[in-house]
């Protein structure tokens, strides 16, 4: 596998990869975001899912409820102490079939106390991207809407993948909105 970068990364956005699409990396005022030398830092949109801890008696991801979540929709966003919430990234990602990514949050947010989590983008996955954002501290913790919120690398594998998400029929594939843990059955 071969880590690509800004240059690749730039080409492939002008394809469709990346939309809508920041060619520099934005910093003034603002956690960074646009491309970096390896890898492109993307935002979280204004939409948000709150967890609410008094309507849920344990986090099950075989049985997980909309009701669990309170939506707001704001610039800004409070995560309760010790609790976290679902976003959305501004930008819809489509992955090429021999790109796997793998998405670390911004040094900015975890030097805070706030961390991101981010599941990898399978080959051929497309969609918004469902953002974890979990506040670690006793105290609450604000997040910037339309700013950034997480870095995406971008791996080429030495060969293509013999079943990509979009052949298995991926339970997140081409999500628009902010997706909870679901399962097939």
């Amino acid at each position: 596998m071969a880590v690509m970068n800004d240059r690749w990364i730039i080409k492939m956005a002008k394809k469709g990869m990346i939309e809508p699409f920041e060619q520099s990396q934005v910093t003034k005022g603002v956690i960074s975001f646009g491309v970096s030398s390896y890898g492109y830092d993307m935002r979280i949109a204004d939409e948000f899912k709150i967890f609410d801890e008094k309507t849920a008696k344990i986090a099950d991801p075989k049985n997980f409820s909309e009701f669990h979540f309170k939506e707001f929709k704001g610039k800004e966003c409070i995560i309760p102490p010790r609790s976290y919430v679902l976003a959305r990234s501004v930008e819809y990602f489509k992955i090429p079939r021999n790109i796997l990514t793998i998405t670390f949050g911004k040094s900015t947010y975890a030097r805070s106390g706030i961390f991101v989590n981010v599941t990898p983008f399978e080959p051929e996955w497309e969609g918004f991207v469902t953002i974890s954002i979990a506040n670690l501290t006793p105290v609450p913790a604000k997040i910037y809407a339309f700013e950034g919120i997480a870095q995406v690398i971008f791996l080429k594998a030495d060969k293509i993948c013999k079943v990509s998400y979009a052949d298995k029929k991926g339970k997140y594939q081409a999500q628009k909105k902010i997706t909870t843990a679901k399962i097939v059955k």
